[in-house]
This record gives C-alpha cells, sequence and structure tokens, in this order.
C-alpha cells in the first residue's frame, strides 16, 4: 500500500544597477537512449546534454563529459547544499545571515551587500538564484560553513558522493579561477539531485524581484535566465558567462508533467545559448512522454529493525520514480521488485538507505531507485527488549 504525502547601496551603484537592468531585461535573449541520427543539436555549444529528471536518462549529448569552466552554473552545487541545510533543519528560511568585508568584496553580478548587512536566507536565495549574485552565493557559504574554504570542501565532498567524475570546486560562486571545473554531465546530475527539492524552483522561476523593500535602496532583481518568462514551462535553474567558459545555462522545464534539464556550455551569445536550449527542449517534449509511478516521499512498504525501539519502519522513495517512454511506446509488462536490506539495526535514522526499488520489463531493469527510511528508530531499551522477548516465548508456549 502507497501512502502520499501531500543598507544603502549609494545613487553611484543605484544608477550602475539602472543599467545593469536595463542590459539584462533587453539584452539578447545515468541509462541512455541516445542521440537519433539526423539529430543537429547544441550545434554551437562546446557541450551539452538533454536529460529527463525523475529517471535521469540521456535524451542527448555532446561532449558531455568535458571539464569547462562552469562559471555561475557552480551555483546550483551552492543552491543544492543551502536546500540541504534547509531540509535538515541546520537553518531556516528566516534566520539572518551578516555580510562579511570579504563577501562584500566580490566582483562580477552582485546585489551589492555592504559589510555588516543582514539579509535572510530567503532574501540571499533570491540574490543568488535571481540575479546570480557573487556576494550573496558567498555570505551563505560563510554562514554555513564557517568559511568559503570549508564550504568549497563540503561542495566538493557532495560531487564525490554523487558520482561527479569531472567536477572540482574553487569557490561557491563560480568567478574564474585556475582549476575549477565541471561537464554538462555532472552539473546535470547536480541539478537532478537540486530539483528533489521542489522549492527551490519558487525561487529560480521568478523573472523579477526586489530586495530592501522597504528603503530608499529598493534593488530591483531580473533573472538572467531570460527563458523562464519566453519558454512556458521552463522554471529555472541558472546561468553562467565568463570570457573563458562563454555562455552557459543549466536550464529545468516541467511541462505535462515531465521534467527535462539541459545543459548547454560554451555557446558564442546569449541568443545562441537561448535558443540552443529551446531546440533541446522541444525536442525532449516532442518525441517523448512520462509515466508517473510514485512521488518522492511515497511509503512503499515496511523493513524489520533489529534492537529497536519498533520493530519495522516505513520505507520511502527518495525521488520521485517514473518511466521515460517513446511517444506512442507501450508500457505493458513493467513490474516493480522491491529488495530491502536483510540486517538492519537499530538506531536508523530517517533518510538512511535501506533497499532498493527496481523497475522491470522482461527480466531488463529500466530503472533502480534507493528506498529509505521515513523516520528515525532509536535503539530498544533493555526492559523493551526483555518485555519483546517474554512475549515471543509466551506465543511459542502458549503460557
Amino acid at each position: 500500500m502507497v501512502k502520499k504525502k501531500n543598507g544603502g547601496i549609494g545613487l553611484k551603484k543605484s544608477f550602475i544597477v539602472f543599467l545593469v537592468g536595463l542590459y539584462l531585461l533587453f539584452g539578447g535573449g545515468i541509462t541512455t537512449y541516445g542521440e537519433e541520427p539526423g539529430i543537429d543539436l547544441a550545434s554551437q555549444a562546446t557541450s551539452a546534454i538533454l536529460i529527463e529528471r525523475d529517471t535521469g536518462e540521456v535524451l542527448f549529448e555532446k561532449n558531455s563529459k568535458e571539464q569547462l569552466p562552469p562559471a555561475s552554473m557552480t551555483k546550483v552545487m551552492t543552491m543544492l547544499l543551502i536546500m540541504e541545510a534547509i531540509d535538515t533543519g541546520k537553518i531556516k528560511w528566516s534566520d539572518k545571515v551578516r555580510t562579511s568585508e570579504r563577501a562584500a568584496s566580490m566582483g562580477g553580478s552582485q546585489i551589492f551587500l555592504e559589510p555588516g548587512e543582514e539579509m535572510t536566507v530567503e532574501e540571499m536565495m533570491k540574490g543568488i538564484a535571481i540575479a546570480s549574485g557573487n556576494d550573496a552565493s558567498v555570505a551563505m557559504a560563510e554562514h554555513l560553513a564557517g568559511s568559503e574554504e570549508q564550504f568549497v570542501n563540503l561542495m566538493n565532498e557532495k560531487a564525490k558522493e554523487l558520482g561527479l567524475k569531472n567536477t572540482k570546486f574553487l569557490n561557491s560562486n563560480g568567478l574564474p579561477a585556475e582549476n575549477h571545473y565541471s561537464s554538462a554531465e555532472d552539473l546535470a546530475l547536480m541539478a537532478k539531485e537540486l530539483l528533489k527539492y521542489e522549492e527551490i524552483t519558487k525561487y529560480t522561476s521568478l523573472y523579477e524581484d526586489y530586495l530592501r523593500e522597504d528603503t530608499e535602496d529598493k534593488f530591483w532583481l531580473v533573472n538572467t535566465n531570460k527563458l523562464v518568462k519566453f519558454y512556458p514551462g521552463v522554471d529555472g535553474l541558472k546561468t553562467g558567462f565568463t570570457n573563458e567558459a562563454k555562455y552557459c545555462l543549466t536550464a529545468s522545464a516541467n511541462k505535462d508533467g515531465m521534467r527535462i534539464i539541459a545543459v548547454v556550455m560554451g555557446a558564442p551569445t546569449p541568443k545562441d545559448r537561448n535558443r540552443q536550449v529551446t531546440e533541446m527542449l522541444d525536442y525532449a517534449y516532442s518525441q517523448y512522454e512520462l509515466q508517473p509511478r510514485y512521488q518522492r516521499g511515497d511509503v512503499l512498504g515496511e523493513a524489520k529493525v533489529s534492537k529497536g525501539s519498533t520493530v519495522t519502519v516505513p520505507v520511502e522513495t527518495e525521488e520521485n520514480i517514473s518511466l521515460l517512454l517513446k511517444k506512442g511506446e507501450s508500457p505493458e509488462g513493467i513490474t516493480e521488485r522491491l529488495e530491502l536490506n536483510q540486517s538492519i539495526s537499530a538506531p536508523v535514522k530517517k533518510g538512511d538507505p535501506l533497499g532498493t526499488l527496481f523497475v522491470e520489463k522482461d527480466g531488463e531493469v529500466l530503472m533502480q531507485s534507493k528506498v529509505v527510511a521515513e523516520s528515525d528508530v532509536a535503539k530498544a531499551s533493555l526492559w523493551t527488549l526483555m518485555k519483546r522477548t517474554t512475549s515471543i516465548l509466551v506465543g511459542k508456549n502458549g503460557f
């Protein structure tokens, strides 16, 4: 049975912000299906990849493992670590974040934080997700880890955990640094992980918003990703540009219940970048459809727990479970198999992996996904274990 879960910046800076806003507003715009013959996508990009989020299936790729400077697409990982901290309760959206001298000194895209200025986590996230604020990224990195250097260690640890083989971070914002790189494939996998936290699109999908609304230094945010306004369904995620990286975009779109991730790196102009991502999304939605099976957090069964305060723990899906089909393809003959770990001992923490769900057809595994503990299970007390043992003995002997 499946259970569904339902600060001043000054006149000069203000003028600069106005000019930047005008430019942004009017400026130029896994299991693999494989690339089909005759498909000409991302022709003007150095590297690209197109995947479906739930299954991770690759619909198209071009040099997707090549190590390239990711520019501000680095912030996909920064946002992921922020969302994880929110999810685990380490931080709250309302927490105040103080800006250090170092964070305020960041160049490039910024929200012009002043040393000592405080904003909430939510306001900082808006600054990162909408305006690609380098200063906001460093402020959040310092708030979460104590220093940006330690936060970068967490970024690289997370990259290793996700199995990213062509990624190395040296900062939290993507400003040029020697030996700071990623790949289109790795960025798609980071985006896939980030989109487990659907709330992120509340920020990445905003075309415009404001910071410091109740002050004379009201700051206009305009999304660097123009597709959130001009392509139906696009709700993120992150643009990037440096002279070395050229124009980059990790885009996500959600239409007809199917979420697609498209990554383009090294496009010559913003117009080319947007056009190529648009063509990739058009291709995905015209050729494929999704068969949803479970939502993230659906309970699939119970696992036995040895010496726990309870003898079982519900197991739930860690992510959305779906099948990707070519349009017109039949889903008949598809079966599921849930394999739970045989030796699970308390304590168990919420989110601990406890088994695997396999989706198969004709004996072939189409996809597999971890199932995790829905809740904590503490170690049983000695008294609880004694009562449990007595109950078993009484049952066996009929006393």
